[in-house]
């Protein structure tokens, strides 16, 4: 660990590359699974570069953040590329959203945290994840917009601060029109006059909207979609670039969408719903893995179980469909021995998991 200042703020940061060497058992709070289970381990030290000097992140995007008069619009992408270039040198506007969830350890699960997870501890932790990191020579926290909880009485100065962040779109500077990073809960997605708007479950009356031709290249969120219209008890997140016009409107660029379970902790099929269920019904401690640039054609860890005895435990979620190059490269994650690993077939029913340690039964009752 070591100390920097970060825009006059003293923050204790981890070393690059050694969150798995801190002890997950002992509920470190520095603790992170072995970046290669997850997407991470693609983008860190190319999208990601952290400087140890200062205490700083930067943080190399594939979308922009400002629009330029003729620029075609980006199509939306929930992240299934080809490129080896495109998969690791920048972050997509999904792998933003991934890596600061990540950062604000919302992918972590401990017994503890049992009834203590809301919209105000998320809107917390992602502002604090955000400090510290810059693109494109901007501090991110001066981008991004999280509503914060929003309470009736408390109406006008909630509207006045985000006022105050977004009267920055109009402020001379870079070129073209300033775009903003927006992070909430979607409430409804409703017909306008002209397209679509959305609204955010944390600021009523505060509408994005979206033309038509956006919404109709969302289809590659048809998951997503389909398991918060089956789900009731689910969250949909989104991650959005928008302008703001001189009316105040709030104009969608570019966005992606996250399914999240009730503890506020991302899935992406109705199998690992339910398997993230049991993990914490069954007072179950670990991290779930995200898979930022990562095509669904490669494999990830779906958790990591850091409360087994010795080894952490790796469980994989293989498609039944799984081709010859995802076998291989899960055969390569499999290989590491400072794991041990489980595999679960999609379509099967899930395997014995190993037993949590004497230490953390214990912590947890």
């Amino acid at each position: 660990m070591y100390v920097s200042k970060v825009h006059g703020q003293y923050l204790i940061k981890r070393m690059p590359d050694s969150g798995p060497l801190h002890s997950a058992e002992k509920n470190c709070p520095s603790y992170e699974a072995p970046a290669q289970l997850s997407g991470l381990g693609e983008v860190m030290g190319l999208a990601i570069k952290e400087d140890v000097d200062d205490g700083t992140t930067s943080l190399r995007l594939d979308f922009a953040l400002n629009k330029i008069a003729g620029r075609a619009p980006p199509t939306p992408t929930d992240s299934e590329q080809d490129s080896v270039k495109g998969e690791t040198s920048k972050l997509t506007i999904r792998s933003l959203l991934h890596y600061l969830w990540d950062e604000a350890r919302l992918t972590h699960w401990h017994p503890g945290m049992e009834g203590r997870r809301s919209w105000a501890t998320v809107h917390k932790y992602l502002l604090r994840a955000a400090q510290g990191k810059f693109t494109k020579g901007m501090h991110l926290p001066s981008t991004l917009y999280v509503p914060e909880p929003f309470y009736v009485d408390r109406k006008q100065e909630i509207e006045q601060r985000r006022s105050a962040l977004l009267a920055a779109a109009h402020k001379p500077g870079r070129g073209g029109q300033r775009l903003f990073i927006a992070i909430g809960e979607i409430k409804a997605v409703t017909a306008a006059r002209y397209g679509h708007k959305i609204e955010l479950k944390h600021a009523p009356g505060f509408f994005f909207m979206m033309s038509a031709d956006l919404n109709k290249r969302l289809k590659v969120f048809e998951a997503e979609k389909s398991l918060w219209n089956a789900y009731p008890d689910i969250h949909l997140i989104m991650i959005a670039t928008f302008s703001v016009d001189v009316a105040g409107v709030a104009e969608l660029e570019e966005m992606a969408l996250m399914t999240v379970n009730e503890q506020w902790i991302p899935f992406s099929t109705v199998e690992e719903k339910s398997f993230l269920e049991t993990l914490v019904s069954d007072r179950r401690r670990f991290v779930k893995g995200l898979r930022y640039n990562l095509p669904s054609t490669r494999p990830l860890a779906s958790v990591v179980l850091n409360d087994t005895e010795g080894k952490h435990t790796a469980v994989y979620m293989v498609p039944g469909n799984a081709s010859e190059a995802y076998k291989v490269a899960l055969a390569e994650l499999l290989a590491d021995e400072r794991m041990n690993h489980l595999q679960w077939e999609s379509g099967n029913a899930m395997p014995v998991l190993p037993p949590p340690s004497v230490r953390t039964v214990s912590e947890a009752a």
